[in-house]
């Protein structure tokens, strides 16, 4: 057999000293003049010899050979005209290279869709692998492999859950996206849990026209419907009725409203010379001990900036059963729900992706490339949630009964 490669590589023309002579004066091993081109032509043509007398041994019929057929190959060590040999019955199916196949193996693919998932435009894409590997690749064929992973993000996003999530975290980001002529805005709802390992996890994407309340309880019914039949606390921003759709569809949970966002409210409705002084008395209410301290600090900020600001103070009264949750437990709980930042940290992810977008083709075209931002942020997530044991530990006690079967308690 290595009698027969080596004799298949000479008919192919490839010239071991000329090639080691042509890489010492500095021709590139691959790309469009590589060295290795002319070789892994050789290689390939040779497999396919041998797989087509292997195709006519075990013939029934009588069968011959018929000739070559030849086309254009694109590979990482740049481009080749292949010939592929073909038998007279036409019942010979190349493995190696199938027919109509014009990249040599999923690499190219890879490549593009790890660019792609780095947010690279397919201009750029087009041209990093033109420099790299002298290949042409088409717009269209860089949409073709690129919608590929289409059917793993809907996989993906209809993939069974676990049965408890300890604390969840709901929010969402806006992008603009091209509909039946028009650009429209597009609310991206994400919800990211941290499972019973401590390790946190994207459980879905969810696109719809506007953030809504309503909307939101259609995203916590598919997340029941895909097996989460419990979560202890949901961290959400401030908007209205989002506990209680919340309550509807996981009655038992806890509703942690983000602090940060109801300060970052607060303070647009504040005066820039006052909002030094303002921060400074919010600052007694949220960081307090105690629910009763930052209560009465609350009265106090309300007795000093109630007639001057009082849409603010109204805000913190009014949401301040689900502003003040975090206060029972300690500062390890405390210091995972009091905000949403961490899912934050996927959403800016996301604009880092996304930030020279402009408007989307359409809503396919969002979802794949955020889809590809989440398995690139997932993969940094190899440690649980900081002091995870001890904060488990603790919810199950503030918790009592409801992760018993989960942790093996009792």
């Amino acid at each position: 057999m290595e009698e027969q490669t080596k004799e298949a590589i000479d008919n192919g023309g490839f010239d071991f000293t000329q090639a080691l002579e042509g890489f010492k004066a500095g021709q590139p091993l691959t790309g469009e003049r590589g060295v290795l081109t002319p070789l892994i032509k050789a290689l390939v043509e040779a497999a396919l010899e041998g797989e087509l007398d292997s195709h006519l041994a075990r013939e029934v019929t009588a069968n011959r050979r018929n000739g070559k057929s030849q086309k254009t190959v694109k590979s990482l060590s740049g481009s080749f005209e292949l010939k592929t040999p073909r038998d007279r019955a036409g019942t010979f199916e190349p493995q190696i290279i199938k027919k109509h196949q014009t990249t040599l193996s999923d690499e190219i693919e890879h490549k593009i869709l790890s660019l792609y998932g780095l947010g690279m435009s397919y201009r750029d894409i087009s041209l990093h692998i033109k420099e790299l590997y002298g290949i042409e690749i088409s717009a269209g064929t860089l949409t073709a492999v690129t919608d590929r992973i289409l059917s793993r993000v809907r996989q993906w996003r209809a993939r069974p859950l676990e049965r408890v999530y300890p604390i969840v975290w709901l929010d969402a980001i806006h992008y603009k996206v091209r509909e039946e002529g028009k650009v429209v805005g597009k609310a991206i709802y994400t919800v990211l849990g941290v499972n019973l390992e401590g390790h946190k996890e994207v459980l879905g994407l969810y696109l719809s026209k506007s953030e809504g309340a309503a909307f939101w309880l259609q995203v916590l019914s598919d997340l029941s419907n895909r097996g989460v039949k419990d979560i202890l606390i949901v961290c959400v921003d401030g908007l209205k009725g989002f506990p209680e759709a919340i309550e509807s569809i996981y009655p038992e949970a806890e509703v942690q409203l983000c602090v940060v966002h109801q300060i970052r409210h607060s303070l647009k409705y504040v005066s820039y010379k006052d909002k030094k002084a303002f921060m400074s008395d919010l600052k007694k209410v949220y960081r307090a001990e105690t629910k009763e301290s930052g209560e009465l600090a609350l009265e106090a900020l309300e007795d000093k900036w109630g007639g001057k600001y009082p849409i603010v103070i109204k805000s913190w009264n009014r949401n301040w059963e689900h502003l003040s949750e975090y206060f029972k437990y300690p500062e390890e709980i405390r210091r995972v729900i009091y905000t949403t930042n961490i899912i934050e940290s996927v959403h800016r992810q996301f604009r880092k992706l996304t930030k020279t977008k402009g408007a989307f083709a359409n809503e396919d075209s969002l979802l794949k490339l955020l889809y590809l931002g989440i398995q690139n942020v997932s993969r940094r997530w190899t440690m649980p949630i900081q002091n995870w044991a001890l904060t488990l530990s603790q919810l199950a006690i503030f918790f009592e009964g409801r992760l018993d079967k989960e942790l093996k308690i009792g």
